[in-house]
């Protein structure tokens, strides 16, 4: 093993006395000693570091030694650097040596450093190695040592213009060129985790793959073709000390207006609160409103409407919007209802769930009245939220049944609580200050005129918006600093469904109120709802707002920034508020139950509540001023900066407000003996005399070129400088600074692996497991450093919390990053960048700081007086920390910063332009910290000051720089090519040149023209290039260059096309121009128009220092290589690319549907195409009508192309129309950036797929349809192919075994369902639905499975578990799933019987439904056959690249081959081989054909509503060339989800006729009818591929039946026709039911049943199933198109992008020259069924007693039922509640009846007749109802036509599910009847009724899901008991009565044979109930009565009163009678 060891071991002649720390680095990789505490002139480290290496140590290697000075809380200091040239010890092997160190200023220091180096070789020639040395090299997994970070130490950068040794060639510039960031001070953590490290002196040691991998990319990276896509990060790849990144996009994007649609599909509701009510639903969001229909008589009600609302706002409008769901009772024109309950939700919630919606979610219903009262209902619906190009994945609509679980599916995101409770939202506004002038300039002059005073003229008060209410305060009249102390009340529940309060100061006035400034607060960021979360809180603290400019002017233009729309370009105020959560308990008596927006007042707050006031120093300097847009004029420019109202010109303030002034005066001696530098008293003394400066002098503009100015700004740089007071809540900004850094660095190493990945370069794991390091390290040192300044004044709860919930989420990302480190494979690389890019996001959540301090920094550009453009600054980015990683990332750096135009200017094309770019450097910190305001400055500079006074002077800041010390550059600009370029030019091309700026020169490169992939190959150079500062630092830190591409229009200026910026390599004069960093390497770079990308430029840019022997010592420029271009240089041999031969094939197939071109149509088109200066151009069409196909197919062209895939140029076609007089139209174009997709790779006959030997049988188990489509279905979705398990198919077989045995004690009746006349083709589709859904479920399952076994892993990798163990547990955790699986099967018991029943019953074929369109799952069906789309036009300039299709002016049908000459002969030598057709062998000709197209269109769902009533009456046309079909006459009315069931045929001519338009169009009576959407299918592409789309294969063979074979050819027939397109051999057939195609051998059956039920021989079965599994076979084999649905997208073109609905069908084709198909399958909508369903009422039983009788006082019930052809018959009713009182004796009794309806029929509600005066709840009936209704078996619903109104045109048909509600009422004769009780059956599933009274209870309602179920479909006829069930005060469900019934249902025809009458009419009447005497009126039986009513109810209290009044008359006796018997025997007589 190859090793190098460094044996440090002492540091002398240190100065002062601390502690110590090295760092050792070799090849790139850094090691770290251990910290030599206190250490004085000598640091003893004797540490040994040693580095396994792969490659020979080569003798120019280097080797680097820096010191540090360690500290704990500041960054370390470097004392010097030692670097040393390794010739000699890879010469001699070891070497001994004591060296000096260098400085930052290259100057020998007196420190020292003493080492000794050893080099052990591969053969052991040189060094030595003793035993004990050398450490076994660890495994990678325990993470101690990764070079992938490739960090630096801070203060890495101090490159040298003296020393060549200290260029550090070896590693560094390698690492910058691969786009990797430099890491600051991380590593420093391994030293700083814990102490014990410090103690432990182990040898540093390596892992061996590493290093040799990482070897290997070190050379890979040295070869000149080599290339990293620096994309974003170009800029950021040498980050430094002195300059930060600059921000690529420019454009603002947030208040630009978007088109959204919300579709809302109210479905049904259920348990709403009230009796017998009449509900209807309104659907709100924002200020529209939609309803639904109204529903008679019940709290249940099924709708199934559709409602859609479009709209077209910002964004953040939009996501604000609230979406109210209220259920409203009875309303109607006159009345507006009754609110029952609502339930709110913003649309940002909806849109932020997964695909944007909710699908079948049930809202909780609230009474926002009453907040005691409990849940009112629930509401059934679907909402989604779909933007401009979302698409929305419906989950299949079929019959669902499995959302009836409320629970278990609420309207609610992941992870809310079911029950969400009442809480009161106090917002608390305190106060606000620097308003700015409302009305000044004419309205104040009119003012003092009239009142004569001027008094602040604008009268605030403060407005909160919060989950669609709206709160004020008390309006501050004239008050510019108004104080309020009011609290805003909400009472909302919690969690809310609104994310944000808006909070807004408004100006009062009489006109119109102008929001003054707006403020978002997002509820989450202001909570946490984890366990050890906290409610919302917030402050007090002041918010800052931002809006338009503050001079005031009657018409604002930038009012919309006021709102809150857009980035507010100026400070408009601050606002002192607190927001605190109260959750309520409703069961308190004293709590008010109403949700109205309270206001009250509240005490004032302490000043010092918001933290301790301080004064800040801001200080700015203009190091360069260039790009300023021309358009200005050559006014004198000047700069203003701006912090809060600091600085600002209009209105601004110098010093502390007045409430500030009497804080500071009594905290002055504080503040100044709290001063942390030693400032003396005269600099104490003279703050107060310090002025701000916050305007740059005007200067005038100087000329760079035709577009722009610059500020001759050389020497001298202004400066400004801003004093202000705010309170010191740093703290805050310090915690957002770690966390962004920390995202930052994330965020480029995610961007390095996503590029490393596409550039498909070595390694990406390691990069990542680098990127996760850092991550880790990251969070770790953010738990060291947050925890700081607890006891802070103005801290307040959130700041506490936060800082909590931050640290945990920090240490736990930490913690997961660590463990993801171990588990990153070259396999798990993007399942893992996934994961980290989610750490990014949590990241960028958790560091956007909720709370302000500081105002932002404005930065403006004025010229004469106006303000033109702005930036604006994040105070956090620039504020100063003496902790390095507190620091903003732009404080102390300079930074290119690029003004903007305020608000909506800035959209658009004028968003694009760069208005100025200044080289800014900005400082912001506590005064007390100023002296580090200028140490991060570009060396070489000397200040001057404004001096009042000499006393001062040395104090003051410099109003300007002025810098002595200037470098001279040579700037070389390779520009090579750029592609995928913006169409600028209505021909759909551009001209495009670029300019390129740097400093303040520009250059352009030529114009080339009608190109989007331009080839400059053009150096521009830049001669005497200034710039300012030391050599060093410039090196390190060279400004960027900015790169604009244009294109040049002949008349008018040029566009501008889009922007790039670079950062140069640079050579200083005293290096050595070669490897490995120069020659520099091309480089993509991203282009950027605005938001969006628009083009890659390919390029390097080098700056080369000229020395004093000037220009001469450079390398030499070649002089132009070709004459004709003039003087151009073209890019030197070196940078270009290394070329080699390639050709390339094309194939000529066809043109389609070209597009007028200036009015004339094209006629006679050619292709031309070119790439890299070579091409080849098609033969011309001679007459595009008549056929636009290409005579001569293939062409080829050779081309030399760099030997770099990645930098081949773009491929471009163009078509041209050949006319009269040879004049030339370019009718479109088309470029192919990316030519690797048609590389051509020989195939691999050593792989398995090639014919081997050996024969390979095929298994099919043709019992076993279900699975075998289930595995199809799995494989379809799955990217590589699925294999069928064994034990899945042992578990199917026994599953068979279980079913066989059922079907033999199966009843016989289920058994004719089967029958195939019953089946039809819809049977098959229900069939496949149920499957697809099946599989869906199990996909899912895979995949959690998958996920729990990742999730073991990287447990097990944690606890470091072994392998074997792992397996172990992975089978023991199959089981557990097994075992789950089983255990639920148990549960579902019943269900599960059922549905394999049904699989038994209903073997029924299947065909795939997709989800989608055929072609997205076939690949667009470009197998060979490529369409091209040509464009023509300018670019749209929207957001998102416009749309591109209104640019499409025609389709270009070809291919393209290329491959390396020379070409292995073994291809060509091939059998049949045509040289003519090069790499096209084998494909059909392209002569005209004709074909029978036949589209069956089976139904549409979610259609866009065309009609005001929020439906549309639809139809579908087809049209195919000239020939077009409609089918207006059977339009469906009133229909979003019609079922057409139809199919056309249409003959069509290919090529000429071959794009296929189905539209859906809605019918108007009157106007023309409207299109709803379309689709469009290309048959071409599908008749020619080889998946064979043209008739799909279905899974079985039939004769006849539902299931008959639709091709013309058999299956045999199509086999052998495939196998000889193959060139394979024909299918042989054997015995035993065996094919064998191309050695695979296939079994399956061999007889088939014909009409006759006869048996006979065929193969069809066989070759159906080889063309089942033809992707099985080798070479040629490809999953065949099988019979299918698919479910394509309805598009309108005046909505682009946004979906209409959409339509399931499919398409055969046949062609004319085969024999002709059979008839088009039958599949027109299933009729519904005709059933009656009859119930027959018997009895009632404890029905509750209401009435009191008029003369006994008795409680009693008139009882009626109220109950389909079903016939119910009702026996009895039992236990019905009481209503009615008796008036004489005050018995309770009822008068009941019974009411019973069919959901959806209403109005043919049938009532049985009144039960007069039970006085036990019992009634009789023997009353039967009839319903005749019509059914659709398959979707369980029934079906109802039926006129909406009056008005109607026709019928509109409702499905309904199938529901029978039966009622029991109290019948009063002068008040309306009173309702009792109700129950709802659903005659699908229903409980069983109980036998007798007694067992009826109310939990057959309650525990309804447990019960046993039955369906009326099957069980034709039940009897039993049910309960009546209604709700008391408390919404608790009581029973109120129970009812006998009877259900038969019975067909059409059956009931038509044994007709019934109603009630107890002929024919079959039923006998009278015996009703008992009492339910007579009283006179008729006087005695009978009164003894039933006095015996019946006080029986006892009359025995009671019989014994009192013995037992009074015994004793009345014994005391009359004892006084004689006393006497007697006193006397004794």
């Amino acid at each position: 093993m190859m090793a190098l060891t460094v044996h440090l071991k002492s540091v002398a002649n240190l100065r002062g006395k601390g502690d110590r720390i090295a760092k050792v680095t070799f090849r790139g990789l850094p090691f770290y000693s251990r910290v030599a505490a206190n250490c004085e002139a000598v640091a003893h480290f004797n540490e040994m570091f040693q580095w396994p290496i792969a490659s020979r140590l080569d003798g120019s290697e280097m080797l680097e030694i820096q010191v540090y000075n360690y500290s704990k809380v500041f960054s370390n200091r470097l004392v010097g650097t030692f670097c040393m040239v390794l010739q000699k010890v890879a010469e001699e092997g070891q070497l001994e040596l004591t060296d000096t160190f260098i400085d930052d200023n290259n100057t020998s220091i007196n420190t020292s450093v003493t080492i000794e180096i050893r080099y052990q070789s591969m053969d052991g020639t040189v060094g030595m190695r003793s035993n004990g040395e050398y450490l076994d090299v660890p495994d990678d997994r325990d993470g101690m040592f990764t070079f992938e970070t490739d960090s630096l130490l801070s203060g890495q950068s101090h490159g040298s213009g003296a020393s060549a040794k200290r260029s550090l060639q070896g590693s560094i510039p390698t690492f910058r060129k691969s786009g990797k960031g430099v890491f600051a001070a991380m590593k420093l953590g391994k030293i700083r985790s814990s102490k014990d490290d410090h103690k432990k002196d182990e040898p540093a040691v390596l892992d061996m793959e590493d290093l040799d991998k990482k070897a290997m990319r070190l050379a890979g990276m040295l070869e000149p073709d080599a290339i990293s896509l620096a994309s974003v990060t170009a800029v950021t790849t040498n980050i430094s000390n002195k300059r930060s990144k600059p921000d690529i996009k420019i454009e603002p994007s947030s208040g630009r207006p978007v088109d959204y649609q919300i579709s809302v599909t109210i479905i049904e509701a259920r348990q709403l609160i009230g009796l017998n009510m009449d509900p209807v639903v309104c659907v709100e969001i924002g200020e529209e409103k939609k309803h639904t229909s109204m529903k008679e008589s019940t709290n249940c009600p099924y709708y199934n409407e559709y409602f859609v609302f479009d709209f077209h706002v910002p964004p953040d409008v939009m996501f604000d919007k609230i979406i109210k769901l209220s259920v409203i009772h009875s309303k109607n024109l006159l009345r507006s209802g009754t609110l029952v309950g609502t339930f709110k939700m913003d649309v940002g919630t909806v849109y932020h769930q997964p695909e944007h919606q909710f699908y079948h979610k049930w809202a909780i219903l609230s009474d926002p009245v009453d907040i005691t009262a409990a849940c009112k209902g629930y509401l059934k619906c679907d909402i989604a939220v779909v933007g401009k190009g979302d698409n929305i994945k419906t989950p299949h609509k079929a019959n669902e049944t499995d959302e009836d679980d409320v629970e278990g599916n609420l309207l609610l995101p992941e992870g809310f609580p079911a029950e969400r409770q009442w809480a009161r939202f106090y917002v608390k506004v305190y106060r606000a200050e620097g308003l700015p002038k409302m009305n000044t300039n004419i309205m104040a002059n009119v003012k003092k005129a009239f009142i004569g005073e001027n008094r602040d003229l604008v009268d605030p008060y403060v407005q909160v918006y919060f989950s669609g209410q709206k709160g004020k305060t008390s309006v501050q009249k004239s008050s510019y600093e108004p104080i309020w102390n009011e609290q805003i009340v909400f009472t909302e529940l919690f969690p809310p469904l609104c994310k944000r309060m808006k909070v807004q100061i408004r100006d009062s006035d009489k006109v119109n109120d102008v929001a003054i400034g707006t403020h978002f607060i997002d509820l989450r960021k202001i909570s946490n709802e984890g366990d050890k979360g906290f409610l919302p809180t917030l402050g007090p603290a002041w918010a800052n707002m931002y809006g338009s400019t503050r001079q005031y002017t009657l018409m604002d233009e930038h009012q919309d920034l006021n709102d809150g729309l857009g980035e507010g370009v100026s400070f408009r105020a601050r606002l002192l508020l607190s927001i605190a959560v109260e959750i309520l308990d409703t069961t308190s008596p004293e709590i008010l139950s109403s949700t109205e927006v309270q206001t009250d007042s509240i005490s004032n707050i302490s000043e010092s509540a918001t933290g301790k006031m301080e004064e800040f120093f801001l200080f700015g300097a203009f190091l360069e001023a260039t790009m300023i847009d021309r358009k200005i004029g050559d006014k004198p420019i000047t700069f203003e900066i701006t912090i809060g109202n600091y600085g600002n010109q209009i209105d601004g303030t110098s010093g502390p407000s007045s409430s500030r002034k009497k804080k500071k005066d009594g905290e002055s001696d504080e503040e100044d003996s709290g001063l942390i530098q030693n400032s003396s008293e005269d600099e104490a003394d003279e703050e107060s005399h310090l002025e701000s400066v916050s305007c740059t002098p005007p200067v005038k503009p100087v000329v760079t070129d035709r577009n722009y100015f610059h500020l001759p700004y050389f020497e001298k740089k202004p400066c400004v400088y801003i004093k202000s007071w705010w309170q010191d809540q740093r703290r805050r900004l310090y915690n957002a600074n770690m966390m962004d850094k920390i995202a930052d660095k994330l965020e480029e190493g995610v961007n390095d692996v996503q590029e490393i990945i596409k550039t498909e370069k070595a390694f990406p794991e390691r990069r990542l497991r680098g990127v996760l390091e850092e991550l880790s390290f990251g969070c770790s040192r953010f738990v060291n450093l947050a925890n700081k300044d607890i006891n802070q004044t103005g801290r307040t709860k959130l700041d506490r919390e936060r800082l909590k919930s931050c640290m945990r989420e920090m240490d736990n990302i930490g913690q997961q990053a660590k463990q993801m480190r171990m588990q990153v494979k070259k396999n798990t690389v993007k399942d893992k960048l996934k994961l980290a890019q989610n750490f990014l996001q949590r990241l960028r959540f958790l560091a956007d700081e909720p709370q302000h301090s500081i105002p932002d920094v404005f930065v403006w550009m004025m010229s004469n007086n106006k303000r033109i453009a702005y930036a604006r600054i994040p105070s956090k980015d620039i504020l100063y920390s003496v902790v390095d990683e507190e620091t903003g990332k732009d404080c102390g750096k300079v930074k290119a910063v690029f003004l903007k135009l305020p608000g909506k200017k800035g959209f658009g094309p004028a968003g694009w332009t760069v208005q100025a770019k200044l080289e800014l450097y900005l400082w912001l910190g506590l005064n007390k910290q100023r002296k580090e305001f200028l140490s991060g400055l570009p060396n070489g500079f000397e200040e001057l000051k404004v001096a009042k006074t000499d006393r001062y002077l040395h104090s003051v800041p410099p109003v300007s720089l002025v810098y002595n010390m200037k470098q001279v550059f040579q700037l070389r600009a390779h520009m090579y090519q750029a592609r995928s370029l913006f169409a600028a030019d209505s021909s759909g091309l551009s001209d495009p040149f670029a300019r390129v700026f740097f400093s303040t020169h520009s250059q352009v490169t030529e114009v080339l023209s009608e190109t989007l992939c331009p080839t400059w190959d053009q150096l521009l150079v830049f001669d005497d290039v200034e710039l300012f500062g030391e050599a060093s630092e410039l090196r390190d830190d060279p400004p960027i260059i900015v790169v604009e591409i244009y294109d040049q229009d002949t008349v008018g200026k040029a566009e501008f096309i889009g922007r790039t910026f670079a950062k140069p390599t640079i050579k200083m004069c005293d290096e050595h121009y070669g490897p490995p960093r120069f020659p520099p390497q091309l480089e993509y770079f991203q282009i950027y128009r605005g938001n969006c990308t628009a083009g890659e430029l390919l390029a390097a840019f080098e700056l080369l220092q000229i020395g004093q022997g000037g220009s001469a010592d450079l390398p030499p420029l070649e002089g132009p290589a070709d004459s004709e271009r003039g003087p151009i240089i073209p890019v030197p041999l070196g940078i270009r690319p290394v070329l080699s031969r390639y050709r390339i094939e094309v194939l000529f197939w066809g043109l389609r549907d070209l597009k007028r071109i200036n009015l004339a149509q094209v006629d006679r088109p050619r292709v031309d195409i070119e790439c890299a200066g070579r091409g080849v151009q098609s033969v011309l069409i001679q007459n595009y009508k008549k056929n636009p196909n290409f005579s001569t197919l293939v062409k080829w062209f050779e081309v030399d192309l760099p030997e770099n895939e990645l930098l081949h140029p773009p491929l471009n076609i163009r078509v041209v129309d050949c006319r009269a007089f040879g004049r030339y139209t370019l009718v479109g174009s088309h470029a192919v950036s990316s030519l690797r997709h048609f590389l051509y790779s020989a195939p691999n006959k050593a792989s398995s797929n090639w014919g081997s030997a050996g024969e390979i049988i095929v298994i099919m188990d043709s019992m076993e349809p279900t699975l075998r489509k289930m595995d199809t279905c799995v494989k379809l979705d799955a990217t590589s192919d699925a294999v069928v398990k064994v034990d899945m198919i042992d578990d199917e077989r026994d599953k068979e075994k279980k079913r066989k045995k059922k079907k033999k004690k199966g009843a016989a009746d289920e058994e004719d369902e089967t029958d195939e006349s019953v089946l039809d083709w819809w049977s098959k589709y229900f069939a496949s639905i149920e499957t697809l859904k099946e599989t869906l479920r199990a996909q899912e399952a895979a995949q959690a499975e998958a996920e729990e076994r990742e999730d073991l892993e990287i447990a097990a990798e944690a606890a470091d578990i072994k392998c074997d163990d792992i397996v172990r547990k992975g089978s023991r955790m199959r089981e557990r799933i097994k075992e789950k699986r089983n255990a639920k099967d148990k549960k579902k018991g019943h269900a599960v019987d059922g549905a394999e029943k049904q699989i038994v019953k209903s073997k029924v074929d299947e065909l795939m439904v997709y989800n989608k369109e055929l072609e997205t799952e076939y690949g667009d069906f470009e197998d060979w056959l490529h369409t091209f789309n040509l464009y023509r036009g300018k670019a749209g300039d929207d957001d998102e690249h416009a749309l591109d299709d209104d640019r499409i002016v025609g389709r270009f049908k070809g291919s393209l081959c290329m491959y390396k000459l020379p070409l292995s002969e073994e291809i060509t030598r091939d059998v049949g081989f045509d040289p003519n057709m090069g790499m096209f062998q084998s494909i059909p000709h392209n002569d005209p054909i004709n074909v029978l197209v036949r589209v069956y269109v089976v139904r549409a769902t979610d259609l866009h509503p065309a009609d005001i009533n929020g439906k549309a009456d639809p139809y579908v046309v087809i049209k195919l060339g000239r020939s077009e079909v409609k089918d207006k006459e059977n339009y469906i009315s009133k229909q979003l989800n019609p079922v057409f069931g139809k199919s056309f045929d249409i003959e069509a001519r290919f090529p000429m006729e071959s794009m296929l338009t189905v539209s859906v169009y809605d019918w108007d009576l009157v106007s023309t009818d409207d299109l709803i959407g379309e689709t469009k299918i290309d048959l071409e592409n599908r008749f020619y591929s080889k998946y064979r789309a043209t008739c799909g294969i279905s899974s079985s063979y039939s004769l006849h039946g539902y299931n008959v074979w639709r091709d013309p050819l058999k299956p045999s027939q199509i086999l052998a026709k495939l196998c000889k397109e193959g060139k394979i051999d024909a299918p042989q057939y054997g015995t035993g039911g065996k094919v064998k195609v191309a050695n695979r051998i296939f079994v399956g059956p061999t007889e088939i049943e014909d009409e006759n039920g006869l048996k006979k021989q065929t193969e069809e079965h066989l070759a159906l199933t080889v063309l089942n599994h033809w992707e099985e076979i080798p070479r040629v084999g490809c999953r065949l198109v099988p019979e299918h649905v698919e479910t394509r997208p309805l598009l309108n073109p005046d909505k682009p992008g946004i979906e209409q609905g959409r339509i399931e069908m499919w398409v055969d084709m046949f062609p004319m020259d085969t024999p002709a198909p059979g008839p088009a399958i039958e599949i027109s909508p299933r009729k519904p069924k005709r059933y009656e369903l009859r119930v027959i009422i018997w009895n009632t039983d404890e029905v509750i007693l209401e009435d009191d009788d008029y003369f006994t006082g008795e409680k009693s019930s008139d009882i009626f039922v109220r109950g389909f052809e079903l016939r119910v018959i009702i026996w009895n009713t039992d236990d019905v509640i009481l209503e009615d009182d008796a008036f004489l004796t005050g018995e309770k009794m009822s008068d009941i009846y019974v009411r019973g309806w069919l959901k959806g029929q209403q109005e043919d509600r049938q009532d049985t007749d009144v039960h007069y005066h039970s006085l036990t709840g019992e009634g009789n009936f023997n009353w039967r109802f009839v319903f005749p209704f019509d059914y659709l078996m398959a979707e369980e619903k029934i079906v109802i036509s039926k006129k909406e109104s009056m008005f109607s045109w026709d019928e509109t048909e409702y499905k309904i599910p199938a529901r029978l509600t039966l009622q029991v009422w109290d019948a009063d004769h002068f008040s309306a009847d009173d309702f009792l009780g109700a129950i709802e059956l659903d005659l699908n599933r229903f409980p069983r009724g109980a036998k007798t009274s007694k067992q009826c209870s109310i939990d057959m309602i309650r525990n309804e899901q447990e019960l046993p179920s039955i369906s009326i479909f099957k069980q034709k006829r039940v009897k039993g008991w049910w309960p009546f069930v209604a709700r008391d005060e408390n919404d608790e469900m009581e029973l109120t009565g129970k009812v006998e019934a009877e259900l038969h249902l019975v067909t059409a025809e059956e009931a038509e044979k044994s007709p019934v009458g109603l009630g107890r009419n002929e024919p079959d009447p039923l006998e009278k109930p015996n009703r008992p005497d009492t339910s007579f009126m009283w006179f008729l039986g006087p005695l009978k009565s009164i003894r039933y009513f006095l015996w019946h109810n006080y029986r006892w209290l009359i025995l009671k009163v019989l014994g009192l009044i013995l037992l009074l008359l015994m004793l009345g006796l014994f005391l009359y009678s004892i006084p004689g018997y006393l006497v007697k025997k006193m006397l004794g007589v």
